[in-house]
C-alpha cells in the first residue's frame, strides 16, 4: 500500500539535504533526516497533506530548538565541571 506523497520523495530528500547543509557542525544527517520524516508525517497526521515548504518550517524549528537545547547542556556542564554551578 502506497503512503500518501510518496510521489514527493525527492522533494523530501532535497529538504533533508538543505537542511543537512545548513546545520553542518550542528546535527548529524541522520538527525536531520529524523527530523524531515518527523515534520512530514506530523503535517500528513495534521493537516492530511505535507507541504514541503510546511515540512522544511517545521523541521528547520524543531533542529533549531535541538541545538539550543544541547548549546544549553554544554554551558551548563562546563559550568559544573568548574564549580561554578548554582
Amino acid at each position: 500500500m502506497a503512503h500518501q506523497g510518496e510521489g514527493d520523495l525527492p522533494r523530501y530528500a532535497e529538504i533533508g539535504e538543505r537542511l543537512t547543509e545548513e546545520f553542518d557542525g550542528v546535527h548529524a544527517a541522520e538527525t536531520v533526516d529524523r527530523c524531515v520524516s518527523a515534520a512530514r508525517y506530523g503535517a500528513e497526521e495534521v493537516m492530511g497533506a505535507a507541504p514541503a515548504d510546511l515540512v522544511e518550517r517545521i523541521a528547520r524549528r524543531h533542529l533549531e530548538v535541538l541545538a539550543t537545547v544541547a548549546a544549553e547542556k554544554r554551558r551548563r556542564t562546563r559550568r559544573s565541571s568548574l564549580d561554578n554551578a548554582p
